[in-house]
C-alpha cells in the first residue's frame, strides 16, 4: 500500500460506537486511512477515552501530529469504569445527545483561525452512530458508514420491518423455531437466529425503533463498508447491494493492517481493559492444537450458575484451556469460581481478565475457541483457521452462530441454558472428535480465502479498500 499524493491532505473524522467491539475495527480502519495519506481525527466518548488512558497509560494516545484523538460526551451519568455501559441506554443517549457536540467538534476542526489541521473532508462513522450523516450533509462532504459486525447481521436488522409485517416478530406469538425462507442469502434461517431485539413482546420497544431508524438513515450515506470479505458472505452482500448505497467489503481488517509497516502507528491501541500478555508465554509451553481458548467478549454477561456450569464442563473434559474472565462477566455479581474447580484444573488451565486475542488465536497451541460469536471474535477465528463452539449472547451474535454452524461448517452451537455435561461433550468433540477434525479442515479453507482477500494487491478486500477511498472518500459530495 502506498500513500496518496495530494495538494492538500484529506482529513477523515472517524467515530466509532462507544463499545470495545466497535472501537477495535474502527481504529484499524483509521490506521489504514492514515497510511494512505489521510489526516485522522479519532473521536471517542469522554468515558472511553479515560478507560483507554487507564488501560494503556497516560501517554498512550499521544501519537502522531496527523493522527489525533478527540472526545465528545455520551450523555450518560457516571458508571463503573471497568465495565461496558448498558447498550440500550447508550444507544438512546448517543442518538439524543451526541449530534450537537459532534457538530461543535467539526466546527472547531474547520476553524482555520485556531485549528492547525486540514479542513475535514469526509466522515467515517459507525453505522449505529448514523446521526453523523446529518453533520456530513450540512458540510457537503462524503459520509461512509462502517458496519463493524457481519453482513448477515445487518441483513437481519434490515428485515425487521418485513418480519413484523409478516407476523414473525416475537410480540405476535410466533415460535422462535419458525423457519424464514425469503431473506436473500439466509434461506432456511430460524426466527431464533435473527438478531435478538425482534423477540420483544412490546411493539414499541426502543431497540426495534432504534434499529429501524439507523437502517433507514443509512440509505442517505455515501457508502457502507463491512469488515468481511466477499467470499464469506457473497450472497448476503449481493442482497444488501440492491437495498443500500454502494457497499464495500474490506475485511478482515486485522489482516489488512498487518500489511502496513509503520512503527509510529503500532503503539496506538484500543483495548479498554489492560491486556495480560503473560498468557502468550504460557501458551508457548503447550503442544500444538492442544488448548481450548474461552472468551465471551466485552459485552456478554452470564449468571453465576452459568459460570459454574461452564467451569465444570471445562474441568470434566480434561482438556487444557485458557479462559478470559472479565471483571463484569457475571451480571450484578463478582465472577467467583468454585475453589474445587481451581484446584482440579490448576495444572492445565489459565485464567486471565483480558488478553491480546489476535495473538492468542494465531498461536499454534490453540485448537478450538469457545466463543460468544461477536463478529470481531468470529472473523479473527476464521482468519486463524480455528474451529469453534458457539454460545451467542445477544443481538446479531445468534445470526453469526447460525452461519458458522450451518453455512460455513466451522462451529457447533451450545444451548443458552448451558449444562456442564453438554460443555464437556462439545469441548471433547471440538478438540479430539471427528466433527472437530472436519470443522478444522473447513476452517483452514476459510483461513486461506481470508488471506487471499486481504493480503494480496489482487485480493477483493484490498482492492475494495482502494476503490472506496478513491470513489467515495476522495470525491466531493454530490449535492442533491
Amino acid at each position: 500500500m502506498g500513500s496518496i499524493a495530494m495538494l492538500e491532505k484529506p482529513h477523515a473524522v472517524c467515530i466509532p460506537y462507544p463499545a470495545q467491539g466497535h472501537i477495535n475495527p474502527m481504529l484499524k480502519l483509521a490506521k489504514l486511512l492514515h497510511f494512505q495519506g489521510f489526516h485522522i481525527t479519532f473521536v471517542n466518548t469522554e468515558f472511553n477515552h479515560q478507560r483507554l488512558l487507564k488501560s494503556r497509560g497516560p501517554d498512550s494516545l499521544n501519537g502522531l501530529s496527523s493522527f489525533r484523538f478527540e472526545t465528545i460526551p455520551d450523555g450518560l451519568p457516571p458508571s463503573d469504569a471497568d465495565a461496558t455501559q448498558d447498550i440500550p441506554s447508550l444507544c438512546a443517549s448517543t442518538t439524543k445527545h451526541c449530534l450537537t457536540p459532534f457538530r461543535e467538534l467539526l466546527s472547531k476542526l474547520n476553524d482555520t483561525t485556531s485549528s492547525n489541521v486540514p479542513p475535514v473532508t469526509c466522515i467515517v462513522s459507525d453505522a449505529i452512530m448514523s446521526f453523523t450523516v446529518e453533520a456530513a450533509e450540512e458540510l457537503g462532504i462524503p459520509e461512509v458508514l462502517f458496519w463493524t459486525a457481519s453482513a448477515c447481521g445487518y441483513m437481519g436488522y434490515a428485515q425487521y420491518p418485513n418480519l413484523i409485517e409478516k407476523g414473525f416478530a416475537g410480540f405476535k406469538g410466533t415460535s422462535l423455531d419458525a423457519v424464514i425462507d425469503w431473506i436473500p442469502g439466509m434461506e432456511g434461517i430460524r426466527l431464533k437466529d435473527i438478531p435478538t431485539f425482534i423477540r420483544t413482546t412490546d411493539p414499541d420497544e426502543f431497540m426495534i425503533k432504534f434499529v429501524n431508524n439507523e437502517v433507514e438513515r443509512a440509505k442517505r450515506a455515501s457508502a457502507i463498508i463491512f469488515n468481511t470479505f466477499e467470499e464469506l458472505e457473497h450472497d448476503v452482500v449481493d442482497g444488501l447491494s440492491s437495498m443500500f448505497p454502494p457497499i464495500y467489503t474490506i475485511g478482515p481488517l486485522h489482516l489488512l493492517i498487518n500489511q502496513v509497516d509503520n512503527d509510529d502507528l503500532k503503539p496506538i491501541g484500543s483495548n479498554l481493559w489492560k491486556e495480560e500478555a503473560e498468557c502468550l508465554s504460557w501458551l508457548d509451553t503447550k503442544e500444538p492444537n492442544s488448548v481450548v481458548y474461552v472468551n465471551f467478549g466485552s459485552i456478554a454477561v452470564m449468571t453465576p450458575n452459568q459460570l459454574v456450569e461452564f467451569a465444570w464442563g471445562l474441568a470434566n473434559s480434561n482438556q487444557t484451556f485458557l479462559w478470559v474472565i472479565r471483571p463484569d462477566l457475571v451480571s450484578g455479581d463478582s465472577a467467583i469460581l468454585p475453589p474445587e474447580f481451581l484446584s482440579v484444573t490448576k495444572e492445565r488451565g489459565l485464567l486471565a481478565s483480558w488478553c491480546p486475542q489476535e495473538q492468542v488465536l494465531i498461536h499454534p497451541s490453540i485448537g478450538g475457541f469457545l466463543t460468544h460469536n461477536g463478529w470481531n471474535s468470529t472473523l479473527e477465528t476464521i482468519s486463524c483457521g480455528v474451529p469453534m463452539i458457539c454460545w451467542p449472547f445477544f443481538a446479531e451474535q445468534q445470526t453469526n452462530c447460525w452461519f458458522c454452524c450451518n453455512k460455513w461448517g466451522i462451529g457447533m452451537e451450545i444451548d443458552s441454558d448451558v449444562k456442564r455435561d453438554e460443555v464437556e461433550l462439545l469441548v471433547n468433540e471440538l478438540m479430539v472428535g471427528n466433527k472437530g477434525k472436519e470443522m478444522k479442515k473447513e476452517a483452514m479453507e476459510w483461513k486461506k480465502l481470508a488471506e487471499e482477500a486481504s493480503t494480496s494487491s489482487a485480493g477483493s478486500s484490498y482492492m475494495n479498500l482502494q476503490k472506496m477511498i478513491n470513489q467515495v472518500l476522495l470525491c466531493p459530495k454530490k449535492l442533491n
